[in-house]
This record gives C-alpha cells, sequence and structure tokens, in this order.
C-alpha cells in the first residue's frame, strides 16, 4: 500500500543532531530503508518536517521506520494511506455505473 510518512521533528532534538552530524546520516539510512517514490522536506507549524511517499508492504513496518525518528528526533510521526492519479483511476473503474 503506498503511504504517506510525515515526520515532524522536535526543533531542539534536530538541532542538536545537526549540530553533531547525525540528522543526514539518520535520513539517508531511513530513505535507503524505505526507499520512497518521493521525499520532501520542509517546515510545518514551525517544525522541520519530511513527508516521503513510500509502498509499505507489511504494517509490521510501521516501527522499524519510526524508531529512529522517535528515538533521535523526538519526532511526532504520522502514517496516511495514498492514492495516485493512476490508483484513483483504477479505484473508480470499480464503482458501479
Amino acid at each position: 500500500m503506498r503511504v504517506l510518512l510525515k515526520a515532524c521533528m522536535d526543533t531542539e532534538k534536530a538541532n542538536e543532531a545537526i549540530r553533531n552530524g547525525t540528522l543526514g546520516k539518520m535520513l539517508q539510512e531511513s530513505m535507503e530503508q524505505i526507499r520512497p517514490e518521493a521525499a520532501y522536506f520542509t517546515t510545518d507549524h514551525g517544525r522541520r518536517t519530511a513527508y516521503m511517499v513510500f509502498d509499505m508492504e507489511d504494517s509490521a513496518q510501521m516501527p522499524v521506520i519510526a524508531e529512529p525518528f522517535f528515538l533521535q528526533l523526538d519526532a511526532e510521526i504520522t502514517y496516511t494511506p495514498v492514492m495516485n492519479a493512476e490508483d484513483v483511476q483504477r479505484g473508480l473503474a470499480q464503482l458501479g455505473r
């Protein structure tokens, strides 16, 4: 299932990770693990935020993916199922006419 991961990082923890050089490494390792089809980095409500769209093959992946963000960045994590345009078209084709 295609999923949007939103990770809002604690500012102090992220500042510390930048200062000690671990933020970039942690993000790179996370991206290598989940292999997102898209990844965006911005701010949300004044906090550093990562958005990654990826294929979640098993819900058991959720803790493995989230824990580095929780442990290292005290992040708030959300997982949201999402569709691309092709997915929407396939879904609509399944509706009764």
